[in-house]
């Protein structure tokens, strides 16, 4: 029997490590049948259950091998099903649990600093990421995870040196070569654009591709090849959407919810309201959002948790729909009848364990949080809100210029610019509806005036969030904190003034959109 045992294990690790979970299934599963307690055989079954997309069942036979053996490696799996299912609190419990006996293979390890990372510990992932390639150089996956955090923490010299070893080995590996033009910006006499024009050569269509025309187009520009940058980033993003299948008219049916939901929102009541006073940070994506977020983090008395899903997902579990996606029509219209003090403390229990100290304040910045604004001023009524507002065109050539989480359909409408446009007309629409309704709560920030006011628009920043002055805020760019977004690179220098009214270079491209918005009455300097 215990041969038995032996060989059914090597055959399920066996079709394991070939990707073959059906038969990884059958054998933990027969193994679970003759020996109920057998930690292994859970373990395996869990990750096979996982792996086919049946994450509670996962959880269930992964927590049961946890339970009989406490292994590092059972324990780094399960705390990474539990951030899967956005169970942070069991996640963080789990991986305090792994610390005292941390697993010996490269897969844990790495495993454990992807648990760290999507919780936000930033520095508690670098040393899981820095083992894991000791263990086994070889693999780009854990370079990489190793590059990126490296680059979070502001190492952005040993991200460079950890990426040109990655390259060294892997030179077709497109995340790499992404993340290494956006470190820092190229020169004329330092840059990699020849590299990535070969490289972009050899490349096939899809994702790979589009990373590394994102990245030429990046390095382009920085060297002064403005015209060539935005010319590259037009064919790569046409090339995209063209794969995708989206229409405006999606992310259309969601603003009509928010807009429609909001009148029976308003009347809804709060009962036990929570009395904690969050700061959210929203706008439409790359309009300065993380420069403010470092400026109000700057304080000594406020604490930047990043950028959360709580709100989306405290929304998402009040309403009850089954829908697989967090944001849609009836998810919203359903929500908006919920009790509001519900989501109030569901959303601040998940914020809470991605927070790292007790500082008595901390920012929220998902800048997406702007859809979900009205259930923001109704389920935290002490909450504090600053909408970062850019020029109507250089918000579009942003969004256009920027590559976001390729996987997520939120950010489909960032790959055609005429779909931005109609977006932020949208967005524009809605922010009048929250700035007629809760205008007290509410702070509206042009980011071209904090450019050329960061002292001004600081000092209207901290009253509106009930804060004292601290000239430290004028120095965010000294902030050691970690940075997760597009926007490291920048945050880590003084304010300057580059990005203001870039879109006029592009003047004869955007003409289109310049046109758009005219129709739509959007001025536009």
């Amino acid at each position: 029997m215990i041969a038995s045992r032996s060989s059914r294990i090597s055959a399920a690790r066996s079709a394991l490590s070939r990707g073959d979970l059906q038969s990884t299934h059958q054998f933990a599963a027969t193994l679970v049948a003759d020996h109920p307690e057998d930690a292994e055989g859970h373990f395996l079954l869990g990750i096979a259950e996982s792996g086919a997309g049946r994450i509670h069942a996962g959880i269930e036979h992964v927590g049961r091998a946890v339970a009989i053996a406490p292994k590092g490696e059972y324990q780094a799996q399960l705390a990474k099903l539990f951030t899967l299912v956005r169970r942070e609190g069991d996640a963080a419990d789990t991986m305090r649990a792994a610390e005292r006996t941390p697993p010996s293979d490269a897969l844990s390890r790495d495993t454990m600093g992807c648990v760290y990372a999507r919780l936000g510990d930033h520095a508690a992932a670098l040393p899981h990421f820095e083992e894991a390639v000791r263990l086994v150089p070889q693999s780009a996956e854990y370079r990489y995870n190793l590059a990126t955090t490296l680059n979070f923490l502001g190492r952005v010299d040993d991200a460079e040196a950890a990426l040109e070893e990655l390259l060294g080995l892997f030179p077709g590996d497109a995340r790499a070569h992404h993340l290494l033009a956006s470190l820092r910006k190229q020169t004329p006499g330092r840059n990699h654009t020849q590299r990535l024009a070969a490289a972009i050569g050899k490349a096939a269509p899809g994702n790979a591709k589009l990373l590394l025309g994102y990245a030429l187009a990046k390095e382009l520009e920085d060297i002064g090849e403005a015209d060539a940058a935005l010319d590259r980033l037009c064919t790569a993003n046409a090339e995209h959407r063209r794969s995708l299948p989206y229409s405006f008219a999606r992310d259309a049916a969601a603003f009509d919810a928010i807009e429609q939901s909001w009148p029976a929102l308003a009347k809804t009541s709060a009962s036990g309201a929570p009395d904690e006073a969050p700061i959210f940070i929203i706008g439409m994506p790359r309009t300065g959002t993380t420069l403010v977020d470092r400026i109000l983090s700057s304080h000594p008395d406020v604490e930047s948790a990043g950028e959360l899903q709580a709100m989306p997902l405290a929304v998402k579990l009040a309403s009850g729909t089954r829908s697989r996606t967090v944001l849609d029509p009836e998810t919203i219209l359903a929500a908006a009848a919920c009790d509001m003090g519900d989501i109030g403390r569901a959303y601040l229990g998940r914020a809470q364990h991605l927070r790292r100290n007790a500082k008595p304040r901390f920012t929220d910045k998902f800048p997406g949080n702007f859809q979900y604004a009205g259930f923001i001023a109704k389920a935290l009524p002490a909450a504090r809100i600053v909408c970062l507002r850019r020029s109507p065109m250089d918000t579009v050539l942003s969004n256009f210029r920027n590559l976001f989480a390729v996987s997520s359909r939120y950010y489909d409408y960032s790959y055609n610019l005429l779909d931005i446009a109609a977006y932020y007309v949208r967005f524009d629409r809605l922010m009048a509806t929250w700035r007629a309704a809760f205008p007290e709560r509410l702070l509206e920030v042009r980011y071209e005036d904090l450019v050329a006011d960061q002292e001004g628009q600081t000092r209207r920043l901290l009253a509106h969030c009930g804060l004292g002055w601290s000239d430290v805020c004028l120095q965010f760019h000294t902030n050691s904190a970690p940075v997760s977004t597009p926007s490291a690179a920048q945050v880590r220098r003084p304010i300057y003034a580059d990005s203001v009214a870039r879109w006029k270079r592009h003047a004869a491209v955007l003409e289109p959109v310049r046109a758009f918005f005219e129709q739509a009455g959007i001025p536009v300097e």
